[in-house]
């Protein structure tokens, strides 16, 4: 049985996958089994991929299922007990398999860990030292453009980004795996939320080191595409996951993130976009109302803890 095992989606990104793969092949201190699953590119991804890198288990699907598809495909075939994931415009060090494996075995109660994420082209600027989550309902990364020495030390943080981290497999699974109605965007904030709704954290590792190029597949930082699903998936994530009591104390604030969000689109000229967004969340919602937490007493204690985080986190978003 392996260490663990490292699973690399891809999507028409040949252009990036060899600096990745070798960087992942070169890994040291660990066994790792290396699978990439494509999502039907049709860039030549996957005669590449068998072609250069016959130690990879490659994982060809029919057409673009989204990452979250390709993300449970990677679990299913997994042999080990802890699974990362990594995204495929990312170059990472000889280490960083080994720093999260070691990282997330410290914490039994540990769900997922997430690496230290740099700039590909700045290697000194921080890309994500962890995910967080606000009452606004957004996300955002953690230190984005600060030096890469910003966050020294590990500890808790909302969630993990997929692009970087290691997950429990067997928490993973019992939590559903990574919901693919959400297609792409979200579903590592999804995930994460469920995992601390059911007792667990997640946490970040900064000695575990990647170097993100960023945007490889979908192709730039706003397109109609990816601020369509972005929005869309923010509706699903609240109704899934918050409480109907969490959302109407939230309501003030959530009403006042989204007003601002789309006039920062309107603006962009990406309007149209995030309003088509909003109302594929709400069919979202309709069509997947057995997937919402099911809100019990007991979990009023760890409601109230991530309500307090998700009112501080205001004060963290990046200025």
């Amino acid at each position: 049985m392996p260490d663990v095992t490292i699973v690399i989606p891809n999507y028409n990104g040949m252009a990036v996958l060899d600096t990745c793969l070798r960087s992942v092949l070169a890994q040291k201190g660990v066994t790792a089994q290396v699978i990439v699953v494509d999502n039907g590119s049709t860039d030549g991804s996957q005669e590449f991929t068998g072609r250069n890198f016959p130690a990879c288990e490659l994982v060809c699907l029919d057409r673009n299922y989204g990452f979250s598809r390709a993300v449970n495909e990677g679990f299913r075939r997994a042999k080990s007990r802890y699974v990362i994931l990594l995204n495929n415009d990312t170059e990472a060090e000889p280490d960083f398999a080994a720093r999260l494996l070691a990282a997330i075995r410290r914490h039994k109660k540990c769900f997922s860990c997430q690496a230290c994420m740099l700039q590909y082209q700045d290697r000194e600027r921080l890309d994500s030292a962890g995910d967080l989550y606000c009452a606004l309902g957004w996300a955002f990364s953690r230190g984005k453009g600060k030096s890469a020495d910003a966050y020294p030390k590990g500890g808790r943080i909302f969630s993990s980004c997929a692009g970087a981290a290691i997950y429990r497999r067997d928490v993973a699974e019992r939590l559903g795996g990574f919901d693919e109605a959400h297609f792409v965007y979200l579903e590592d904030v999804d995930i994460c939320w469920r995992a601390r709704l059911a007792g667990y954290e997640n946490r970040y590792e900064p000695r575990a080191r990647v170097y993100h190029i960023g945007s490889a597949s979908s192709g730039s930082r706003h397109n109609s595409f990816k601020v369509g699903y972005a929005a869309g998936n923010s509706v699903y994530l609240i109704y899934k996951n918050m409480p109907l009591p969490q959302v109407l104390l939230n309501a003030p604030f959530l009403l006042a993130g989204y007003l601002i969000k789309y006039l920062y689109f309107v603006k962009k000229g990406f309007g149209g976009d995030y309003r088509r967004g909003i109302r594929r969340g709400i069919t979202l919602c309709r069509a997947n109302r057995d997937r919402r937490f099911s809100f019990r007493a007991e979990h009023i204690p760890v409601c109230a803890r991530l309500q307090l985080e998700l009112w501080r986190n205001i004060l963290r978003l990046p200025s």
